[in-house]
């Protein structure tokens, strides 16, 4: 599903909301109130939402009987999962499948409420796997960097990209490769490493890719301790990513979740980074829920230039 409007002064689609269209295993329920009620795979979740900040559709005792698992919020950062059953799993396994891919994702309660999966990713997903197999390159090179537990990774190289992970965290590189596993992959290329520090030494090495997926955090640290900061580096990290494109065809997708950013602000960051930019698309990435409202999270940037 998604809505477009044209763009008067740049020729290309304007804003564009976009959800996912192949989710089986999962599903957002209701949300509101600052909380979604959500379905990963058999599992049915409450966790806190920010951007939720409307009423929910649903009534509580609807929530309370349709959950497995809640999570409380200790600080702004941590909490608890509380089970209504014990026998309920802390990991469990759920699939993601489109036309072109089958992917598979390992979920586990973490203690700043995370699954170790974004589901609105998946409208990226989709556009990698389109992208890479619209490719006249046999096997084109696919650089994820912020790439977390692998989601973007993996459909890259099961749509038959040579594929470069970037985290800066070994524990969700290692979570990571465990989903390249699950997923019946090889060969992805894992590292640790500042991906700010990594996109320059691969300028200095002369490095080119057909696909570049970035993901930045508001707040993040380096390995060594290197500090990110969305507003303070993002403009480097563009300037430097887009020099690693290959000149004949390519793509690039910028994703942000930050409530500071608009799609109007990535769409600018693109176009100052490269002023040539060929099939432009900006939008917001939101979730439809089952009781009716949409859910938004994030704002996103993408284009891809192909030899016809």
């Amino acid at each position: 599903m998604n809505s477009t409007s044209q763009n008067p002064l740049t020729g290309n689609a304007g804003i564009q909301l976009l959800t996912p269209k192949h989710w089986q295993d999962y599903e957002l329920i209701d949300c509101g109130d600052f909380e979604k009620l959500e379905r990963f795979g058999n599992v049915i979740l409450i966790r806190p939402e920010p951007q939720a900040v409307w009423a929910k559709a649903y009534n509580e005792s609807e929530w309370t009987k349709l959950h497995h698992i809640r999570f409380k919020g200790r600080s702004a950062t941590s909490g608890e999962w509380i089970k209504k059953d014990a026998k309920t799993p802390d990991r469990w396994h759920i699939n993601y499948n489109n036309p072109d891919i089958s992917i598979k994702f390992r979920l586990a309660l973490t203690s700043f409420k995370h699954l170790g999966i974004f589901p609105e990713q998946a409208v990226n997903w989709d556009y990698i796997t389109q992208s890479i197999k619209s490719f006249k390159t046999q096997q084109p090179k696919v650089l994820n960097l912020f790439a977390y537990t692998g989601g973007a990774s993996l459909a890259a190289r099961a749509a038959g990209a040579e594929t470069t992970h970037v985290d800066s965290i070994k524990q969700v590189v290692s979570w990571a490769n465990e989903n390249q596993e699950l997923s019946k992959l090889d060969n992805i290329r894992w590292m640790v490493e500042d991906a700010l520090k990594f996109v320059k030494r691969e300028l200095k090495r002369g490095k080119k890719y057909h696909g570049i997926i970035l993901d930045p955090p508001a707040y993040g640290h380096g390995p060594n301790g290197e500090k990110w900061k969305l507003e303070d580096n993002i403009q480097e990290m563009m300037r430097d990513v887009v020099q690693l494109l290959d000149e004949e065809e390519h793509f690039l997708i910028l994703n942000t979740y930050s409530l500071g950013f608009s799609s109007v602000i990535v769409e600018n960051l693109i176009r100052s980074s490269l002023p040539r930019v060929q099939n432009l698309e900006t939008g917001e990435l939101y979730l439809q829920a089952k009781s009716g409202c949409k859910l938004p999270l994030g704002v996103f940037g993408k284009f891809r230039k192909n030899i016809w």
